[in-house]
């Protein structure tokens, strides 16, 4: 699904940062219109939903539509994905993030989800093309809300670069990612290897093919 909604906005922006908002046509993603979701930015803590999916809808057992969602996370994971969401608004960079989401009753979904920037013409990227996909459908699906969830992985990738690929199998591979001590601020340091580390996160940025 995600890959499904990447390719679709990346042969949309046809080497440009981003598309318009103008441009996406629900018609031609609808397999997967169930799972997306488009957020206008606010402020930097505050990205509504101005559209969601039946499917993620169902997820969460309410209408998502004019909700924050960065609400329903921990302070740090709360600041990670505010600065995930402000990467993607101010340099057009793309975001795929792995997460779990949380009943009330302790049961647990694995999800993977995309955040893409949308251009307003005279605005800049002040709205955000997502999708959320929950890796194996729950059968409680429905019936208990998702309350809280956190972020296991996350990837970035750049305008002018191009994924290998993007699956969940990464995401699954990339998701223990040490707690570690930061300062306040969302400040990236080197680490061995293809990622990063950034707070608590481990940063894998997509390459170029």
């Amino acid at each position: 699904m995600t890959q499904r909604l990447y390719e679709y906005w990346d042969a949309l922006r046809d080497g440009r940062p981003a598309p318009d908002r103008s441009e996406i046509e629900p018609g031609s993603i609808r397999s997967i219109l169930g799972d997306t979701f488009i957020l206008e930015l606010i402020d930097a803590q505050t990205y509504r939903y101005r559209l969601a999916g039946t499917r993620l809808c169902s997820l969460h057992c309410r209408e998502l539509k004019n909700r924050n969602i960065l609400r329903g996370w921990s302070e740090e994971d709360h600041e990670a994905l505010a600065t995930l969401l402000a990467a993607v608004t101010e340099d057009a960079a793309a975001a795929v993030v792995g997460l779990s989401g949380f009943t009330e009753r302790g049961q647990s979904v694995d999800m993977e989800m995309i955040l893409l920037p949308l251009h307003i013409p005279g605005e800049g990227c002040n709205r955000v093309l997502g999708a959320c996909v929950a890796l194996e459908q729950p059968y409680w699906a429905g019936m208990h809300p998702i309350l809280s969830q956190t972020v296991k992985s996350v990837r970035l990738i750049w305008p002018d670069e191009r994924p290998a690929f993007l699956s969940s199998s990464m995401v699954r591979r990339t998701s223990t990612v040490p707690n570690i001590r930061h300062e306040a601020g969302f400040v990236p340091a080197p680490i061995a290897g293809n990622g990063r580390q950034v707070q608590h996160l481990m940063v894998i940025d997509g390459g170029k093919s």
